[in-house]
Protein backbone atom coordinates (compact mmCIF):
# COMPACT_ATOMS: atom_id res chain seq x y z
CA UNK A 1 0.00 0.00 0.00
CA UNK A 2 1.42 3.46 -0.87
CA UNK A 3 3.07 5.32 2.00
CA UNK A 4 0.65 8.24 1.64
CA UNK A 5 -2.28 5.91 2.38
CA UNK A 6 -0.50 4.35 5.36
CA UNK A 7 0.25 7.77 6.82
CA UNK A 8 -3.33 8.83 6.29
CA UNK A 9 -4.64 5.70 8.01
CA UNK A 10 -2.42 6.26 11.07
CA UNK A 11 -3.38 9.93 11.24
CA UNK A 12 -7.12 9.29 11.02
CA UNK A 13 -6.86 6.61 13.69
CA UNK A 14 -4.95 8.98 15.98
CA UNK A 15 -7.93 11.34 15.80
CA UNK A 16 -10.42 8.60 16.52
CA UNK A 17 -11.48 8.08 12.90
CA UNK A 18 -12.14 4.50 11.98
CA UNK A 19 -11.65 2.45 8.82
CA UNK A 20 -14.76 3.93 7.21
CA UNK A 21 -13.26 7.42 7.19
CA UNK A 22 -10.01 6.07 5.77
CA UNK A 23 -11.85 4.15 3.07
CA UNK A 24 -13.84 7.26 2.16
CA UNK A 25 -10.74 9.42 1.88
CA UNK A 26 -8.90 6.76 -0.12
CA UNK A 27 -11.78 6.19 -2.54
CA UNK A 28 -12.12 9.89 -3.18
CA UNK A 29 -8.41 10.19 -3.83
CA UNK A 30 -8.31 7.23 -6.17
CA UNK A 31 -10.90 8.89 -8.35
CA UNK A 32 -9.35 12.36 -8.24
CA UNK A 33 -5.57 12.03 -8.00
CA UNK A 34 -4.44 9.22 -10.30
CA UNK A 35 -1.96 10.04 -13.04
CA UNK A 36 -2.62 13.31 -14.84
CA UNK A 37 -5.95 13.62 -13.07
CA UNK A 38 -4.28 15.05 -10.00
CA UNK A 39 -5.86 18.48 -9.68
CA UNK A 40 -4.14 21.82 -9.94
CA UNK A 41 -4.77 24.04 -6.93
CA UNK A 42 -5.21 27.81 -7.03
CA UNK A 43 -5.32 29.25 -3.52
CA UNK A 44 -6.48 32.89 -3.54
CA UNK A 45 -5.77 34.45 -0.18
CA UNK A 46 -6.59 38.00 0.89
CA UNK A 47 -5.61 39.98 3.96
CA UNK A 48 -8.26 41.08 6.49
CA UNK A 49 -11.21 40.27 4.22
CA UNK A 50 -14.16 39.84 6.55
CA UNK A 51 -16.87 37.40 5.51
CA UNK A 52 -19.38 40.25 6.03
CA UNK A 53 -17.93 41.89 2.91
CA UNK A 54 -18.55 38.91 0.63
CA UNK A 55 -22.04 38.96 -0.84
CA UNK A 56 -22.21 35.16 -1.00
CA UNK A 57 -22.41 35.30 2.81
CA UNK A 58 -25.29 37.78 2.81
CA UNK A 59 -25.45 40.54 5.38
CA UNK A 60 -25.90 44.29 5.33
CA UNK A 61 -23.38 44.95 2.53
CA UNK A 62 -24.41 42.36 -0.05
CA UNK A 63 -26.54 44.67 -2.21
CA UNK A 64 -24.41 47.80 -1.80
CA UNK A 65 -21.01 46.18 -2.36
CA UNK A 66 -21.50 42.82 -4.10
CA UNK A 67 -18.57 40.52 -4.90
CA UNK A 68 -19.85 38.76 -8.03
CA UNK A 69 -16.59 37.04 -8.94
CA UNK A 70 -15.88 35.59 -5.52
CA UNK A 71 -19.54 34.57 -5.56
CA UNK A 72 -18.85 32.70 -8.82
CA UNK A 73 -16.66 30.31 -6.84
CA UNK A 74 -19.48 29.75 -4.36
CA UNK A 75 -22.07 29.19 -7.08
CA UNK A 76 -19.89 26.56 -8.72
CA UNK A 77 -18.65 25.16 -5.44
CA UNK A 78 -19.07 25.25 -1.67
CA UNK A 79 -19.44 28.04 0.85
CA UNK A 80 -18.16 27.15 4.31
CA UNK A 81 -20.13 28.96 6.99
CA UNK A 82 -18.04 27.94 9.98
CA UNK A 83 -14.38 28.25 9.06
CA UNK A 84 -12.29 29.60 11.94
CA UNK A 85 -8.65 30.46 12.60
CA UNK A 86 -6.32 29.27 15.33
CA UNK A 87 -4.86 32.73 16.05
CA UNK A 88 -6.49 35.80 14.51
CA UNK A 89 -3.54 37.82 13.25
CA UNK A 90 -1.62 37.91 9.96
CA UNK A 91 1.70 36.10 10.38
CA UNK A 92 0.48 33.36 12.74
CA UNK A 93 -2.38 32.54 10.37
CA UNK A 94 0.01 32.20 7.44
CA UNK A 95 2.39 30.01 9.45
CA UNK A 96 -0.49 27.75 10.52
CA UNK A 97 -1.58 27.33 6.90
CA UNK A 98 1.94 26.47 5.73
CA UNK A 99 2.64 23.97 8.50
CA UNK A 100 -0.74 22.58 9.51
CA UNK A 101 0.22 23.26 13.14
CA UNK A 102 -0.90 25.58 15.91
CA UNK A 103 1.23 28.65 16.67
CA UNK A 104 3.03 27.15 19.66
CA UNK A 105 4.46 24.40 17.43
CA UNK A 106 5.23 26.32 14.23
CA UNK A 107 6.88 29.04 16.31
CA UNK A 108 4.98 32.08 15.00
CA UNK A 109 2.86 33.07 17.96
CA UNK A 110 2.61 36.73 16.89
CA UNK A 111 3.62 39.20 14.17
CA UNK A 112 6.99 39.86 15.78
CA UNK A 113 8.44 36.37 15.30
CA UNK A 114 10.38 35.25 12.22
CA UNK A 115 9.10 32.12 10.51
CA UNK A 116 11.56 29.22 10.52
CA UNK A 117 11.61 28.32 6.84
CA UNK A 118 13.60 25.14 7.46
CA UNK A 119 10.62 23.38 9.03
CA UNK A 120 8.19 21.06 7.28
CA UNK A 121 5.59 22.82 5.13
CA UNK A 122 3.01 21.61 2.67
CA UNK A 123 4.74 23.19 -0.38
CA UNK A 124 7.86 21.13 0.34
CA UNK A 125 5.77 17.98 0.64
CA UNK A 126 3.90 18.72 -2.58
CA UNK A 127 7.15 19.17 -4.48
CA UNK A 128 8.15 15.67 -3.41
CA UNK A 129 5.13 14.24 -5.24
CA UNK A 130 5.73 16.21 -8.42
CA UNK A 131 3.77 19.41 -7.88
CA UNK A 132 5.04 22.80 -8.97
CA UNK A 133 4.77 25.34 -6.18
CA UNK A 134 4.51 29.11 -6.63
CA UNK A 135 3.55 32.12 -4.55
CA UNK A 136 3.01 35.76 -5.49
CA UNK A 137 1.94 38.64 -3.24
CA UNK A 138 1.89 39.15 0.50
CA UNK A 139 4.15 36.87 2.54
CA UNK A 140 4.61 38.71 5.86
CA UNK A 141 6.76 36.11 7.58
CA UNK A 142 10.09 38.03 7.82
CA UNK A 143 12.16 35.30 6.10
CA UNK A 144 12.44 34.30 2.45
CA UNK A 145 9.88 31.76 1.20
CA UNK A 146 11.06 28.16 1.14
CA UNK A 147 9.50 25.23 -0.64
CA UNK A 148 8.46 27.29 -3.66
CA UNK A 149 9.94 26.89 -7.12
CA UNK A 150 8.73 30.39 -8.01
CA UNK A 151 8.18 33.28 -5.63
CA UNK A 152 7.74 37.04 -5.82
CA UNK A 153 6.53 38.51 -2.53
CA UNK A 154 5.91 41.89 -0.98
CA UNK A 155 8.36 43.06 1.68
CA UNK A 156 6.58 43.35 5.02
CA UNK A 157 3.10 44.77 4.57
CA UNK A 158 3.91 45.92 1.05
CA UNK A 159 2.61 49.03 -0.71
CA UNK A 160 -0.67 49.60 -2.53
CA UNK A 161 0.83 51.88 -5.19
CA UNK A 162 3.90 50.95 -7.23
CA UNK A 163 4.89 48.11 -4.90
CA UNK A 164 8.28 46.51 -4.49
CA UNK A 165 8.55 42.74 -4.85
CA UNK A 166 11.23 40.54 -3.34
CA UNK A 167 12.45 37.86 -5.74
CA UNK A 168 15.36 35.39 -5.80
CA UNK A 169 17.07 37.92 -8.08
CA UNK A 170 16.56 40.84 -5.68
CA UNK A 171 14.05 43.63 -5.09
CA UNK A 172 12.07 44.93 -8.04
CA UNK A 173 9.57 47.81 -8.20
CA UNK A 174 6.46 47.51 -10.31
CA UNK A 175 4.35 50.42 -11.55
CA UNK A 176 0.63 50.16 -10.90
CA UNK A 177 -1.83 49.03 -8.25
CA UNK A 178 -0.77 46.07 -6.15
CA UNK A 179 -3.94 43.97 -6.52
CA UNK A 180 -3.83 44.30 -10.31
CA UNK A 181 -0.11 43.46 -10.41
CA UNK A 182 -0.55 40.31 -8.30
CA UNK A 183 -3.23 39.09 -10.72
CA UNK A 184 -1.01 39.99 -13.69
CA UNK A 185 1.81 37.91 -12.23
CA UNK A 186 -0.58 35.04 -11.50
CA UNK A 187 -1.87 34.88 -15.06
CA UNK A 188 1.64 35.29 -16.49
CA UNK A 189 2.92 32.35 -14.45
CA UNK A 190 -0.03 30.18 -15.42
CA UNK A 191 0.41 31.04 -19.09
CA UNK A 192 4.17 31.32 -19.52
CA UNK A 193 6.27 30.14 -16.58
CA UNK A 194 4.95 26.77 -15.43
CA UNK A 195 5.75 23.29 -16.68
CA UNK A 196 2.48 22.39 -18.34
CA UNK A 197 3.16 18.69 -17.93
CA UNK A 198 2.98 18.92 -14.13
CA UNK A 199 0.21 19.75 -11.67
CA UNK A 200 0.66 22.92 -9.63
CA UNK A 201 -0.34 24.79 -6.52
CA UNK A 202 -0.29 28.55 -6.93
CA UNK A 203 -0.80 30.86 -3.95
CA UNK A 204 -2.17 34.23 -5.10
CA UNK A 205 -1.86 36.35 -1.96
CA UNK A 206 -3.42 39.82 -1.95
CA UNK A 207 -2.30 42.67 0.27
CA UNK A 208 -5.82 44.09 0.11
CA UNK A 209 -7.91 44.96 1.98
CA UNK A 210 -5.33 45.49 4.75
CA UNK A 211 -5.07 48.80 6.59
CA UNK A 212 -4.70 51.63 5.44
CA UNK A 213 -7.18 50.74 2.68
CA UNK A 214 -5.85 52.63 -0.35
CA UNK A 215 -8.13 51.99 -3.35
CA UNK A 216 -7.19 51.71 -7.01
CA UNK A 217 -7.50 55.09 -8.73
CA UNK A 218 -10.40 53.78 -10.84
CA UNK A 219 -12.38 53.17 -7.66
CA UNK A 220 -11.68 56.39 -5.76
CA UNK A 221 -15.21 57.69 -6.40
CA UNK A 222 -16.98 54.37 -5.91
CA UNK A 223 -19.70 54.64 -3.22
CA UNK A 224 -19.53 58.46 -3.19
CA UNK A 225 -23.32 58.62 -3.42
CA UNK A 226 -23.95 55.71 -1.05
CA UNK A 227 -24.47 55.57 2.72
CA UNK A 228 -23.01 52.37 4.12
CA UNK A 229 -25.36 50.74 6.67
CA UNK A 230 -24.06 50.86 10.22
CA UNK A 231 -23.94 47.76 12.42
CA UNK A 232 -26.45 47.95 15.25
CA UNK A 233 -23.62 47.83 17.83
CA UNK A 234 -21.41 50.55 16.35
CA UNK A 235 -21.72 52.37 19.70
CA UNK A 236 -21.28 49.31 21.91
CA UNK A 237 -20.37 50.23 25.51
CA UNK A 238 -19.11 46.67 26.31
CA UNK A 239 -21.33 46.51 29.38
CA UNK A 240 -21.87 42.78 28.93
CA UNK A 241 -18.21 41.87 28.74
CA UNK A 242 -15.09 41.91 30.90
CA UNK A 243 -11.91 43.93 31.31
CA UNK A 244 -10.40 43.02 27.95
CA UNK A 245 -13.22 44.49 25.87
CA UNK A 246 -13.17 47.71 27.92
CA UNK A 247 -9.40 48.22 27.73
CA UNK A 248 -8.72 47.43 24.05
CA UNK A 249 -7.42 50.12 21.69
CA UNK A 250 -9.05 49.38 18.33
CA UNK A 251 -12.11 51.60 18.14
CA UNK A 252 -13.10 53.67 15.16
CA UNK A 253 -13.74 56.49 17.62
CA UNK A 254 -10.34 56.70 19.33
CA UNK A 255 -7.86 54.54 17.45
CA UNK A 256 -8.53 55.22 13.79
CA UNK A 257 -6.17 57.94 12.51
CA UNK A 258 -7.40 60.81 10.38
CA UNK A 259 -4.28 61.02 8.25
CA UNK A 260 -2.96 57.52 7.56
CA UNK A 261 -6.27 55.68 7.88
CA UNK A 262 -8.80 58.22 6.62
CA UNK A 263 -6.68 60.28 4.18
CA UNK A 264 -7.24 63.67 5.84
CA UNK A 265 -4.14 65.90 5.87
CA UNK A 266 -4.02 66.99 9.52
CA UNK A 267 -1.06 69.36 8.99
CA UNK A 268 0.94 67.64 11.75
CA UNK A 269 3.40 64.77 11.92
CA UNK A 270 0.67 62.29 10.98
CA UNK A 271 -0.23 64.42 7.96
CA UNK A 272 3.45 64.46 7.02
CA UNK A 273 3.50 60.64 7.12
CA UNK A 274 0.54 60.60 4.75
CA UNK A 275 2.33 62.98 2.41
CA UNK A 276 5.45 60.81 2.36
CA UNK A 277 3.35 57.81 1.44
CA UNK A 278 1.67 59.75 -1.36
CA UNK A 279 5.07 60.70 -2.74
CA UNK A 280 5.39 57.11 -3.91
CA UNK A 281 2.67 57.74 -6.47
CA UNK A 282 3.14 58.65 -10.10
CA UNK A 283 1.94 62.09 -11.19
CA UNK A 284 -1.17 60.53 -12.71
CA UNK A 285 -1.98 58.55 -9.54
CA UNK A 286 -1.41 61.61 -7.36
CA UNK A 287 -3.69 63.76 -9.51
CA UNK A 288 -6.52 61.21 -9.27
CA UNK A 289 -6.01 60.82 -5.51
CA UNK A 290 -6.10 64.56 -4.83
CA UNK A 291 -9.17 65.01 -7.02
CA UNK A 292 -10.98 62.31 -5.06
CA UNK A 293 -10.16 63.38 -1.50
CA UNK A 294 -9.33 67.13 -1.38
CA UNK A 295 -12.83 68.58 -1.73
CA UNK A 296 -14.41 65.96 0.53
CA UNK A 297 -11.75 66.52 3.18
CA UNK A 298 -12.24 70.27 3.13
CA UNK A 299 -15.98 69.82 3.63
CA UNK A 300 -15.31 67.48 6.56
CA UNK A 301 -12.89 69.86 8.28
CA UNK A 302 -15.32 72.75 8.00
CA UNK A 303 -17.98 70.81 9.93
CA UNK A 304 -15.85 70.34 13.08
CA UNK A 305 -17.66 67.10 13.87
CA UNK A 306 -17.57 65.66 17.37
CA UNK A 307 -18.95 62.72 19.31
CA UNK A 308 -21.16 60.25 17.50
CA UNK A 309 -21.30 62.34 14.34
CA UNK A 310 -17.51 62.17 14.04
CA UNK A 311 -17.61 58.39 14.57
CA UNK A 312 -20.25 58.09 11.87
CA UNK A 313 -18.15 60.12 9.44
CA UNK A 314 -15.07 57.99 10.22
CA UNK A 315 -17.10 54.82 9.72
CA UNK A 316 -18.31 55.95 6.31
CA UNK A 317 -14.82 56.93 5.09
CA UNK A 318 -13.28 53.73 6.45
CA UNK A 319 -15.91 51.43 5.01
CA UNK A 320 -15.96 53.05 1.58
CA UNK A 321 -12.20 52.76 1.22
CA UNK A 322 -12.22 49.20 2.56
CA UNK A 323 -14.94 48.17 0.11
CA UNK A 324 -13.19 50.00 -2.73
CA UNK A 325 -10.12 47.84 -2.07
CA UNK A 326 -12.30 44.74 -2.17
CA UNK A 327 -13.79 45.80 -5.49
CA UNK A 328 -10.31 45.48 -7.04
CA UNK A 329 -9.81 42.12 -5.35
CA UNK A 330 -13.08 40.85 -6.77
CA UNK A 331 -12.35 42.19 -10.26
CA UNK A 332 -9.00 40.42 -10.32
CA UNK A 333 -10.47 37.18 -9.01
CA UNK A 334 -12.75 37.46 -12.04
CA UNK A 335 -9.79 38.01 -14.38
CA UNK A 336 -8.07 34.87 -13.09
CA UNK A 337 -11.24 32.79 -13.23
CA UNK A 338 -11.80 33.97 -16.80
CA UNK A 339 -8.27 32.89 -17.70
CA UNK A 340 -8.83 29.45 -16.21
CA UNK A 341 -12.03 29.09 -18.24
CA UNK A 342 -10.50 30.26 -21.53
CA UNK A 343 -7.33 28.19 -21.14
CA UNK A 344 -9.19 25.00 -20.24
CA UNK A 345 -7.45 24.82 -16.85
CA UNK A 346 -10.73 25.28 -14.98
CA UNK A 347 -11.77 21.68 -15.65
CA UNK A 348 -9.04 20.26 -13.42
CA UNK A 349 -8.22 23.13 -11.06
CA UNK A 350 -9.43 23.48 -7.49
CA UNK A 351 -10.02 27.17 -6.72
CA UNK A 352 -10.13 28.23 -3.09
CA UNK A 353 -10.77 31.72 -1.73
CA UNK A 354 -10.02 32.64 1.88
CA UNK A 355 -8.51 35.28 4.15
CA UNK A 356 -5.92 35.19 6.93
CA UNK A 357 -8.70 35.89 9.44
CA UNK A 358 -11.89 37.86 9.82
CA UNK A 359 -12.14 41.62 10.38
CA UNK A 360 -14.32 44.13 12.19
CA UNK A 361 -16.38 46.36 9.94
CA UNK A 362 -17.65 48.59 12.73
CA UNK A 363 -19.19 45.83 14.84
CA UNK A 364 -18.66 46.70 18.53
CA UNK A 365 -17.27 50.02 17.28
CA UNK A 366 -14.10 48.23 16.15
CA UNK A 367 -11.82 47.67 13.20
CA UNK A 368 -8.94 45.12 13.02
CA UNK A 369 -9.06 41.51 14.33
CA UNK A 370 -7.23 39.49 17.10
CA UNK A 371 -10.22 38.44 19.19
CA UNK A 372 -11.94 35.08 19.46
CA UNK A 373 -15.20 37.00 19.03
CA UNK A 374 -16.98 35.94 15.85
CA UNK A 375 -16.18 38.71 13.33
CA UNK A 376 -12.47 38.29 13.98
CA UNK A 377 -12.34 34.54 14.60
CA UNK A 378 -14.40 33.43 11.61
CA UNK A 379 -12.86 33.66 8.16
CA UNK A 380 -14.33 33.21 4.68
CA UNK A 381 -13.70 29.92 2.89
CA UNK A 382 -15.15 29.22 -0.54
CA UNK A 383 -14.01 26.44 -2.86
CA UNK A 384 -14.87 24.90 -6.22
CA UNK A 385 -13.60 21.56 -7.48
CA UNK A 386 -15.23 20.33 -10.69
CA UNK A 387 -16.45 16.78 -10.37
CA UNK A 388 -16.01 16.67 -6.59
CA UNK A 389 -17.81 19.64 -5.03
CA UNK A 390 -21.48 19.95 -5.87
CA UNK A 391 -22.26 23.44 -7.26
CA UNK A 392 -24.05 25.69 -4.81
CA UNK A 393 -23.18 23.56 -1.78
CA UNK A 394 -23.20 25.07 1.71
CA UNK A 395 -21.35 23.52 4.65
CA UNK A 396 -21.84 24.13 8.38
CA UNK A 397 -19.16 21.82 9.79
CA UNK A 398 -16.50 23.24 12.09
CA UNK A 399 -13.44 23.69 9.88
CA UNK A 400 -10.22 25.63 10.36
CA UNK A 401 -7.22 27.15 8.64
CA UNK A 402 -5.39 24.38 10.50
CA UNK A 403 -6.94 22.03 7.93
CA UNK A 404 -5.68 23.72 4.77
CA UNK A 405 -2.25 22.06 4.58
CA UNK A 406 -3.63 18.54 4.89
CA UNK A 407 -6.40 19.33 2.45
CA UNK A 408 -3.88 20.37 -0.18
CA UNK A 409 -1.81 17.24 0.48
CA UNK A 410 -4.88 15.01 0.30
CA UNK A 411 -5.96 16.57 -3.00
CA UNK A 412 -2.53 15.71 -4.41
CA UNK A 413 -2.44 12.19 -3.01
CA UNK A 414 0.55 13.16 -0.86
CA UNK A 415 1.27 11.86 2.65
CA UNK A 416 -0.29 13.73 5.57
CA UNK A 417 2.41 13.70 8.25
CA UNK A 418 1.28 12.58 11.67
CA UNK A 419 2.64 15.72 13.32
CA UNK A 420 0.24 17.92 11.36
CA UNK A 421 -2.74 18.82 13.51
CA UNK A 422 -5.63 19.45 11.15
CA UNK A 423 -8.00 17.34 9.09
CA UNK A 424 -8.33 17.01 5.35
CA UNK A 425 -11.42 18.74 4.01
CA UNK A 426 -11.55 16.48 0.94
CA UNK A 427 -14.43 14.30 2.24
CA UNK A 428 -16.24 17.41 3.48
CA UNK A 429 -15.93 19.01 0.05
CA UNK A 430 -17.36 15.86 -1.49
CA UNK A 431 -20.41 16.18 0.77
CA UNK A 432 -19.43 13.13 2.83
CA UNK A 433 -18.35 14.54 6.17
CA UNK A 434 -17.36 11.69 8.54
CA UNK A 435 -19.99 11.13 11.24
CA UNK A 436 -17.40 11.70 13.97
CA UNK A 437 -16.13 15.02 12.58
CA UNK A 438 -14.76 17.39 15.24
CA UNK A 439 -17.24 19.06 17.58
CA UNK A 440 -14.94 21.78 18.94
CA UNK A 441 -12.02 24.06 18.05
CA UNK A 442 -9.12 25.51 20.05
CA UNK A 443 -7.99 29.15 19.81
CA UNK A 444 -5.05 31.09 21.28
CA UNK A 445 -4.05 34.73 20.83
CA UNK A 446 -0.63 35.74 22.21
CA UNK A 447 0.35 39.24 21.05
CA UNK A 448 0.15 41.52 24.11
CA UNK A 449 1.30 44.09 25.02
CA UNK A 450 1.17 45.33 21.45
CA UNK A 451 -0.80 47.45 19.02
CA UNK A 452 -4.55 47.48 19.76
CA UNK A 453 -4.03 46.18 23.31
CA UNK A 454 -6.03 42.97 22.95
CA UNK A 455 -5.28 40.80 25.99
CA UNK A 456 -3.90 37.30 25.61
CA UNK A 457 -6.60 34.68 25.62
CA UNK A 458 -7.36 31.09 24.72
CA UNK A 459 -10.68 29.42 24.19
CA UNK A 460 -12.83 26.59 22.95
CA UNK A 461 -15.69 26.91 20.48
CA UNK A 462 -18.48 24.54 19.58
CA UNK A 463 -21.30 25.14 17.13
CA UNK A 464 -23.35 26.82 19.86
CA UNK A 465 -21.02 27.96 22.64
CA UNK A 466 -17.75 29.81 23.01
CA UNK A 467 -15.67 29.87 26.20
CA UNK A 468 -12.83 32.42 26.44
CA UNK A 469 -10.06 32.41 29.06
CA UNK A 470 -8.30 35.76 29.53
CA UNK A 471 -5.71 34.05 31.65
CA UNK A 472 -3.56 37.05 32.58
CA UNK A 473 -6.67 38.80 33.86
CA UNK A 474 -8.07 35.76 35.62
CA UNK A 475 -11.35 36.31 33.74
CA UNK A 476 -13.58 33.99 31.72
CA UNK A 477 -16.37 34.73 29.25
CA UNK A 478 -19.06 32.44 27.84
CA UNK A 479 -21.30 33.14 24.87
CA UNK A 480 -24.41 31.33 23.72
CA UNK A 481 -24.28 31.94 19.98
CA UNK A 482 -27.78 30.61 19.49
CA UNK A 483 -29.32 33.25 21.77
CA UNK A 484 -26.63 35.93 21.47
CA UNK A 485 -25.01 35.63 18.01
CA UNK A 486 -23.39 39.08 18.30
CA UNK A 487 -21.73 38.22 21.63
CA UNK A 488 -23.08 41.19 23.53
CA UNK A 489 -23.36 39.56 26.96
CA UNK A 490 -21.21 36.94 28.66
CA UNK A 491 -23.13 34.21 30.48
CA UNK A 492 -20.13 32.92 32.42
CA UNK A 493 -21.53 34.00 35.79
CA UNK A 494 -25.08 32.92 34.99
CA UNK A 495 -25.88 29.88 37.19
CA UNK A 496 -28.09 28.44 34.46
CA UNK A 497 -24.97 27.97 32.31
CA UNK A 498 -22.84 26.34 35.02
CA UNK A 499 -23.11 22.84 33.45
CA UNK A 500 -22.10 24.29 30.06
CA UNK A 501 -19.08 26.03 31.60
CA UNK A 502 -18.01 22.82 33.33
CA UNK A 503 -18.27 20.79 30.12
CA UNK A 504 -16.41 23.37 28.08
CA UNK A 505 -13.58 23.62 30.60
CA UNK A 506 -13.16 19.85 30.35
CA UNK A 507 -13.14 20.12 26.57
CA UNK A 508 -10.61 22.95 26.69
CA UNK A 509 -8.34 20.81 28.85
CA UNK A 510 -8.72 17.91 26.42
CA UNK A 511 -7.84 20.08 23.44
CA UNK A 512 -4.81 21.55 25.20
CA UNK A 513 -3.51 18.03 25.78
CA UNK A 514 -4.42 16.86 22.29
CA UNK A 515 -2.64 19.78 20.58
CA UNK A 516 0.34 19.52 22.94
CA UNK A 517 0.03 22.97 24.48
CA UNK A 518 2.60 23.89 27.12
CA UNK A 519 1.24 24.86 30.56
CA UNK A 520 -0.31 28.32 30.74
CA UNK A 521 1.83 30.96 32.40
CA UNK A 522 -0.39 33.85 33.48
CA UNK A 523 1.63 37.05 33.81
CA UNK A 524 0.23 39.80 36.08
CA UNK A 525 2.51 42.29 34.32
CA UNK A 526 0.39 41.86 31.19
CA UNK A 527 -2.86 43.02 32.79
Amino acid sequence: MPQSFLSRRRFLKSLGYGSAAFALSSSLLSSCTTGKKRPNILFIFSDDHGYQAISAYGGRLKDIAPTPNIDRIAKKGMRFNKCYVTNSICAPSRATILTGKHSHLNGVIDNRVKFDGSQQTFPKLLRKVGYQTAIVGKWHLKTEPTGFEFWQVLPGQGQYYNPDFLTPEGKKRETGYVTDIIADKTIDWLENKRDKEKPFIFMMQNKAPHRSWWPATRHLHLFDDVTIPEPFNLFDDYSGRGTAAHKQDMTIEKTMRLAQDLKVDTKDKNGAQLERAKNRMTDEQRKAWDAAYTTKNEAFLQKHLKGKELVRWKYQRYMKDYLRCIRAVDENVGRVLDYLDKSGLAENTVVIYSSDQGFYLGEHGWFDKRWMYEESYRTPLIAKWPGVIKPGAVNDDLVSNLDFAQTFLDMAGAPQPQDMQGLSLVPVMAGKTPQNWRKSLYYHYYEYPAVHSVRRHEGVATRRYKLLNFYDLGEWELYDLEKDPHEMHSEYDNPQYAPVVADLKKELARLRKFYKLPPLKPDPKRI
